[in-house]
């Protein structure tokens, strides 16, 4: 009995004394006058006595300080404690307040104290006190800026070479191909070329063959000749003519059907028909195609593709190339290209023609150059690596590709105002090149952006916040 009634004695004490420590608050303690704010307790002050004004941190509620400043941890502004008095002109030194503006958006203004969209205390701004920076600028501290390795780049006037890379494939230059056909029928007796990749020239032996039309039309010519020549001694200048006339049409009939004209001279001269007659390529080149794998012995029809032989003097290459691209070219434009099995070796060409249409599932355009091939060593459906001289932009604006935010619709840098001070500026490109873009509007020559770090200043200082801020207004 006497310890219960000792304890509630005691306890009762304390709380006399904790009481009065809060209420009248004897030595006149921060930490009194903080907690008899939270419990709305106002004690009569005398003009001496009156209650100071305490600090805190709206995302650091457990910093608490006697005078304005920032935050030791995020170094945001802090805000008057409720409850402690608001800063008067006499209690802040004559300083007047502006007005008010959230921590977290500096576009937020209100000319009284409360909250902030985001549910933060607005934090004053005095006259004599910078006012709230720009939309998207955002602070860090210098040691962070220091630590992450942030990187910036003075902006300047230089040149941007474009070039487009791409590839393709070679192929056989159609102006220069020719289709070795007969125009009658017959069997091929003797071959003279009978393989693939041989070369020819033109005028060369490629096979005899023995067609009865052939025969026919010889003999015709040969009895036309025998008539001409005796109704050249008529008395009758007519039939002369006619004779003549015949004549002419027989060797006309030779002629269309491919006999050459020392063929018909010679059959002329030996008065002689032969079995067989001697077809000779009407091109030099290369033999790429042929009818059968042997031609002898092989009978043969009219309009029948015996031989394709391709002249490689020149030879074309088939690149594609991205929409993107397409504006940067045009016909008669240079080209460099490169090819794997010829290292260090560079072949230079000229765009011939560009396709009228894209490829529907890939949505690239075909481009085909023509490359001089003079000695013949470039063959169809090589590789190759294909190099476009395209015009550069010369003396404009340029910043490393790296240094733009692309956000949607809108293309973003991040200007280094210094002292861990950054700013988010839109900004219009123009070229690309080189890992350079021109920039045709929103920063001036000499401006420092940012080259590195930008997703660490993001994560660090809210920068994605300012962003949307400005592209999704």
């Amino acid at each position: 009995m006497k310890k219960t009634l000792f304890f509630s004695l005691l306890s009762f004490a304390v709380g006399i004394g904790l009481t009065y420590l809060v209420v009248v608050n004897p030595t006149d303690s921060h930490w009194v006058h903080f907690v008899q704010a939270k419990l709305g307790i106002m004690p009569a002050m005398t003009e001496q006595a009156a209650p100071s004004q305490l600090w805190t941190c709206g995302m650091h509620p457990q910093v608490i300080r006697e005078e304005a400043g920032r935050c030791p941890i995020c170094h945001m502004p802090l805000v008057p404690v409720k409850g402690t008095g608001q800063p008067t002109s006499a209690a802040a030194g004559e300083r007047k307040i502006k007005h008010w503006r959230a921590p977290m958006d500096p576009a937020y203004i209100s000319d009284k104290p409360g909250k902030s969209p985001m549910g933060m205390d607005l934090i004053p701004v005095y006259e004599d006190e910078e006012d709230a920076p720009p939309p998207g600028t955002v602070r860090i501290n210098p040691a962070f800026v220091q630590n992450i390795g942030v990187q910036s780049l003075r902006v300047e006037r230089t040149d941007i070479p474009f070039s487009i890379r791409t590839v393709g494939s070679l192929t056989y230059n159609d102006e220069q191909i020719s289709w070795l056909t007969t125009k009658y029928a017959g069997w091929i007796e003797k071959v003279y070329v009978n393989y693939v990749g041989q070369p020819v020239e033109k005028g060369q032996k490629l096979f005899e063959i023995y067609s009865p039309e052939l025969v026919t039309t010889q003999q015709e010519f040969l009895d036309a000749l025998d008539y001409a020549e005796r109704m050249n001694q008529a008395k009758y200048p007519d039939i002369a003519e006619r004779a003549r006339s015949l004549l002419e049409s027989s060797r006309r009939r030779l002629g269309y059907w491919d006999i050459s004209e020392d063929q018909i001279q010679e059959l002329e001269k030996t008065r002689r028909v032969k079995r067989t007659l001697t077809v000779a390529s009407t091109a030099g080149g290369l033999v790429v195609e042929k009818m059968n794998q042997a031609l002898e012995g092989m009978y043969v029809r009219p309009g029948m593709n015996l031989y394709k032989i391709v002249n490689l003097s020149t030879i074309w290459v088939e690149a594609e190339v991205f929409e993107n691209q397409v504006p940067w070219l045009k016909v008669g434009q240079r080209a460099r290209v490169e090819l794997p099995y010829q290292p260090g070796i560079t072949h230079r060409g000229t765009v011939r023609f560009i396709y009228p249409f894209f490829n529907e599932k890939t949505r690239t355009l075909k481009v085909s150059l023509q490359l001089p091939n003079p000695r013949w060593e470039l063959r169809a459906d090589m590789y190759a690596n294909v190099f476009f001289e395209v015009p550069s932009a010369r003396g404009v604006l340029a910043v490393p590709e790296e240094s733009v935010i692309h956000s949607g619709s809108r293309n973003i840098v991040v200007l280094d105002r210094g002292n861990g001070t950054f700013q988010v500026r839109e900004v219009a490109l123009g070229v690309n090149g080189n890992g350079m873009w021109e920039v045709t509007d929103g920063i001036s020559e000499g401006d420092q952006i940012v080259v590195s770090s930008q997703f660490l200043i993001d994560s660090e200082s809210n920068l994605k916040e300012a962003i949307r801020k400005m592209v999704g207004r």
